[in-house]
């Protein structure tokens, strides 16, 4: 029986999750997270999709991101899962599947949930006691959405550039740990 196609709307966010096959970890040294944005860069370039928020965790990844196209968002993951399992196969010596089935998504439906879904995956090492605060974890994206920090990856969603015209009094770039 064939997969059942993704609901894929232009420009509405999508909150993506891939796991490692049986929870297995994706990444082993500094060099394999580095590859990996890089491949993610390039494919979110040539795919037209932006990418407003990512974690890379041990044996998982979240990205939060908007395709400009029916198929941007879909073939940025197919293309890069494909060069980042090369990668790592023949960096490790191995074969077979890295990822475990499909990558989960799911549409941001309204623009609160897309401020939660930032804080949701930035805040993800904090959860899973990998360290104290967010901006600890060295493979997020939260430097830049926090801090303001340059990151040539990330391109800011409107809801969360809102927030500084909202009340820039505030320092809106700023997230609760707890």
């Amino acid at each position: 029986m064939p997969r059942r196609s993704r609901i894929s709307i232009p420009r509405i966010p999508w909150h993506i999750i891939q796991r490692g096959n049986n929870h297995s970890a994706c990444f082993y040294t500094d060099d394999d997270y580095q590859v990996y944005l890089r491949h993610l860069k390039e494919q979110a370039e040539k795919h037209a999709c932006k990418i407003h928020a990512y974690v890379l965790m041990t044996n998982h990844v979240h990205l939060l991101l908007t395709p400009e196209k029916d198929d941007s968002a879909a073939q940025l993951m197919k293309n890069l899962g494909q060069c980042y399992v090369q990668y790592i196969n023949r960096t490790y010596r191995r074969s077979g599947t890295l990822w475990e089935g499909r990558f989960r998504s799911c549409l941001m439906q309204t623009e609160s949930y897309v401020l939660a879904c930032y804080r949701y995956i930035e805040l993800n090492p904090v959860r899973a006691a990998m360290v104290n605060h967010p901006r600890e974890y060295p493979w997020s994206s939260y430097r830049f959405n926090a801090e303001g920090r340059n990151d040539e990856l990330i391109t800011a969603h409107e809801e969360y550039m809102r927030l500084d015209k909202e009340n820039p009094a505030v320092p809106g770039r700023t997230y609760a740990t707890h």
